[in-house]
């Protein structure tokens, strides 16, 4: 579980610290504010900690970390991730709950590799998944054929680690916690996604009826990715989950849902960062702060050019924002009708 974070010089982001994240932590901001490279950088790094020494993986840290972060941002030189103009080095540092730390910087000049990594976070069997704004479940041949055939950008690592996470459900008894976030993802979804082994594609049955994962909507497959990761024991206590844009695709009632269930699964210990532009997002999680008395660590960037963000927590109040701001502006447009 990551504690905190301080990242200077990367991408649009100029500098940020963030001392406390809790099991729900919320990321706002315009386009192009640091949003998705706050959560890229972080899953980075975790997901770094977590392959490193697993299984048969023989890289190192830094061999990992260059990796993950050239696929996730889609680059061939990591020296185009440093903050320009060019003011001094990019650097990250980041603490997890257990006291381990890891850390790295580099240079404008840097190409492939990454020699400033200190990690001293010890190995964990838990995993992390981000879940971009666009479904996959009806794009993973493609996804997979893309990187492991033609080895070509077009889908970033959240899109192949993904669908590399997307196989299908097993049997065997869920934890309490994730068995009942299951069960309410059954009830949002008004049914069950489920893989046919004998034409390998997938489905979603509602009733006596089946479909095509194709002919269903956006909204549909992404909470199924959801069921799916739950239901294959890819999520566990302690895993982390980026999600970038949960709104995408979704009416406002099964986003609503979505987030009661994101609560019930941070309660039984995943850790989650949500990037959004959504009111029904801040709003519905404002609720959920005071309903469970549970801190929503907010992440700012609406600070103008300055790539600087402000953090304040949702349990304490819901402070002004653009998002709460344009909501406001549109009602007095409406009163002066």
């Amino acid at each position: 579980m990551i504690a905190s974070a301080e990242l200077k010089n990367f991408g649009p982001i100029s500098e940020l610290k963030v001392d406390a994240f809790s099991n729900i932590n919320l990321l706002i901001g315009p386009n192009r504010s640091g949003k998705t490279f706050l959560l890229k950088s972080l899953y980075a790094v975790q997901r770094t900690v977590e392959l490193t020494g697993r299984g048969k993986n023989n890289l190192s840290a830094s061999e990992m970390l260059a990796r993950k972060l050239r696929w996730l941002f889609e680059v061939e030189r990591l020296g185009v991730l440093v903050r320009k103009p060019v003011h001094g080095p990019l650097s990250f540092a980041m603490a997890d709950k257990g006291g381990g730390k890891f850390s790295f910087s580099f240079g404008a000049d840097t190409v492939t590799k990454i020699n400033n990594v200190v990690d001293s976070c010890p190995a964990r069997s838990s995993n992390s998944v981000f879940i971009p704004a666009k479904e996959v479940l009806s794009l993973l041949d493609v996804i997979k054929f893309n990187r492991e055939q033609r080895m070509e950008f077009g889908f970033d690592d959240t899109y192949y680690d993904l669908a590399a996470a997307l196989t299908p459900p097993i049997k065997g008894k869920l934890a309490q916690g994730f068995a009942r976030a299951r069960e309410s993802l059954g009830n949002v979804l008004g049914g069950r996604i489920r893989f046919n082994k004998d034409k390998k594609l997938w489905e979603y049955e509602q009733g006596k009826m089946v479909f095509d994962i194709s002919v269903t909507s956006e909204g549909t497959k992404k909470l199924a990715i959801f069921d799916t990761l739950i239901g294959n024991h890819y999520l566990s206590r302690e895993s982390l989950v980026f999600i970038d844009e949960p709104e995408a695709g979704l009416h406002p009632r099964l986003l609503i849902g979505l987030l009661d269930i994101v609560a019930a699964l941070a309660e039984a210990g995943v850790q989650f960062f949500i990037a959004s532009h959504s009111y029904f997002v801040i709003k519905k999680l404002y609720l959920l702060a005071h309903q469970k008395r549970m801190s929503v660590p907010v992440v700012s960037f609406d600070c103008g050019n300055d790539g600087m963000a402000s953090i304040f927590d949702l349990r304490e109040g819901m402070p002004e924002n653009p998002i709460i701001d344009e909501s406001i502006r549109l009602y007095e447009e409406e009163i002066g009708l």
